[in-house]
């Protein structure tokens, strides 16, 4: 095994997802695929390798999981080397930062809330 190649994301529905990863975050649309009872919609950063599998929540049990599937911890981390522009341009797109950026030891920080109330980090590693 060599990579991680793909995160299951559970979303409300696919062309509102696609639409906010592409438009607001960025990403590239991968593939969308209609297989019939659901669709198979991959994201990614451009240039990444690993990309989100925008997975249509089926049932309430599911539904209740999206934006918190990891309990309302910092679910992903979306690394840049341009920090200050990509801050830049989510906000003037309508993303919601919790805070303002911040320098650690490791890089430059920001906890964001993508639409569906997953919280992510931009990062700049140093």
């Amino acid at each position: 095994m060599s990579r991680l190649g793909l995160v299951a994301l559970v979303v409300p529905e696919y062309d509102a997802a696609i639409r906010h990863y592409v438009d607001d975050l960025g990403f590239e649309l991968v593939e969308d695929i209609d297989q019939g009872h659901k669709r198979w919609v991959v994201v990614r950063p451009p240039g990444g390798e690993t990309g989100l599998l925008l997975a249509r929540a089926s049932g309430p049990e599911q539904a209740a999981a999206i934006g918190n599937q990891t309990g309302g911890r910092v679910f992903l981390f979306l690394q840049t080397e341009t920090f200050d522009a990509d801050h830049a341009r989510m906000q003037a797109a309508g993303v919601t930062f919790m805070e303002d950026p911040r320098d650690e030891p490791y890089g430059r920080v920001a906890v964001f809330r993508d639409a569906f109330g997953n919280l992510w980090d931009l990062l700049q590693l140093r």
